[in-house]
């Protein structure tokens, strides 16, 4: 079995969301999502409008998704790799290169973002994002 893993806040869930995670999917037998909690969020010096259970509540309701598991630091991301036994490592082409250590352990892939939105463009139309704690 192939194992992908993903990672995100997966706030305001929208199309790109739900595109990232089929195109995820689409590259194996299971896919892990590692959703950030809400203190991660805080140390980013982000805020999430949904909070992590309902977040996590969401994705594990998408046919993509197979498992969610909770971010909680920025080093974690081996440590899941080799505990997940994960094959394919995804994220958005807005992260392109900054996780290339990962491919000592498995295989990283970058898939283009969706065009024309985003949680920050969503935050903006609301009017939200002049708050300095919404931060995607």
């Amino acid at each position: 079995m192939k194992k992908v893993i993903t990672y995100g806040t997966f706030d305001l869930l929208h199309k790109g969301h739900i595109r990232l995670l089929k195109r995820a999917k689409a590259l194996g037998d299971h896919l892990t999502v590692c959703v950030s909690s809400d203190e991660f969020n805080a140390e980013k010096g982000k805020r999430a409008y949904t909070s992590y259970e309902d977040r996590k509540y969401i994705l594990e309701a998408i046919r993509y998704v197979d498992e969610v598991i909770p971010e909680t630091n920025w080093d974690q991301k081996i440590k899941d790799v080799q505990k997940y036994d994960i094959d394919t490592f995804v994220m958005g082409d807005d992260w392109e290169g900054k996780f290339d250590f990962l491919k000592d352990y498995c295989e990283v892939i970058y898939l283009p973002r969706t065009e024309g939105i985003s949680t920050t463009k969503i935050k903006q139309d609301l009017g939200l994002q002049d708050k300095k704690d919404w931060k995607e």
